[in-house]
């Protein structure tokens, strides 16, 4: 629990509260609080309970992260708890975007809630997005064409689930596919599932249970890291690519 005693400091002091006031709070004494602030002992698991309900924050976090990397709207609320959600500022206090490398974007699924794995993530700036925090992930694979294999997807982060939007691209973290890009159709309401439909019609779509998803992100702008080839570029291949994918060509029947 090597982060408990700077945590316990550390958010006694978000709440403005002295030593006494936050041991009465608690109902511990004020002895115990500078012990455990000051790393002479550790709270068994009872005060971390008391510690978890009284900043409605999960023990996890609490033992787990280091609580001073992340700012204090670095919460947010799932099923009644505080979670941490950890974000980059700069020096003017605005949002980075944080870029998941393709190498490493397996190891998202065990870091995406640890301010330490965001902390090294290499860090941009696109000042013509819209408010909110966004995040750039990696896409592999054809399944969500015309975006190439090699790009970013830079996506919004969507706290409530119930906010998705049908027909819509979204980033998934879910616990058994990790980061998955998908277009999704909301199905909470009828069976408690979101569909995840791709592009390519090669891929079937598939349902997945709200509660085995960990991150929703929507799409903003995508940076492609590859030039087109010439033959990508051919109206006959263009046509063809929207005839796979069942797209409407009454637009374009007057190109020959």
């Amino acid at each position: 629990m090597k982060h408990i005693q700077s945590n316990i400091r550390h958010l006694r002091m978000l709440k403005k509260l002295s030593q006494e006031r936050f041991a009465d709070d608690l109902g511990w004494s004020r002895s115990m609080v500078g012990s455990y602030e000051e790393g002479r002992s550790e709270p068994p698991i009872d005060r971390l309970i008391d510690l978890s309900n009284y900043f409605n924050i999960p023990i996890d976090i609490l033992v787990r992260n280091d609580l001073r990397l992340a700012k204090d709207t670095s919460f947010i609320e799932v099923g009644g708890k505080r979670v941490l959600f950890p974000v980059t500022v700069n020096e003017d206090n605005e949002d980075l975007i944080e870029i998941i490398p393709a190498k490493a974007s397996a190891g998202y699924l065990n870091g995406y809630d640890d301010p330490e794995y965001i902390e090294q993530l290499q860090k941009i700036k696109l000042p013509f997005l819209p408010t909110g925090t966004h995040r750039a992930f990696p896409i592999k694979g054809d399944s969500m064409l015309p975006v190439k294999d090699g790009s970013f997807v830079v996506a919004k982060f969507v706290e409530d689930i119930m906010d998705v939007r049908d027909g819509r691209t979204y980033v998934v973290l879910t616990k058994n596919d990790g980061l998955v890009y998908k277009r999704l159709y909301n199905q909470v309401k009828s069976n408690n599932t979101l569909l995840l439909s791709s592009d390519n019609k090669a891929y079937q779509a598939y349902e997945v249970k709200i509660e085995d998803i960990l991150e929703l992100w929507e799409f903003t702008c995508c940076i492609n890291t590859q030039e087109y080839d010439e033959k990508e570029l051919k109206l006959s291949n263009i046509m063809e690519m929207f005839r796979g994918l069942k797209v409407e060509l009454e637009s374009i029947k007057t190109i020959n």
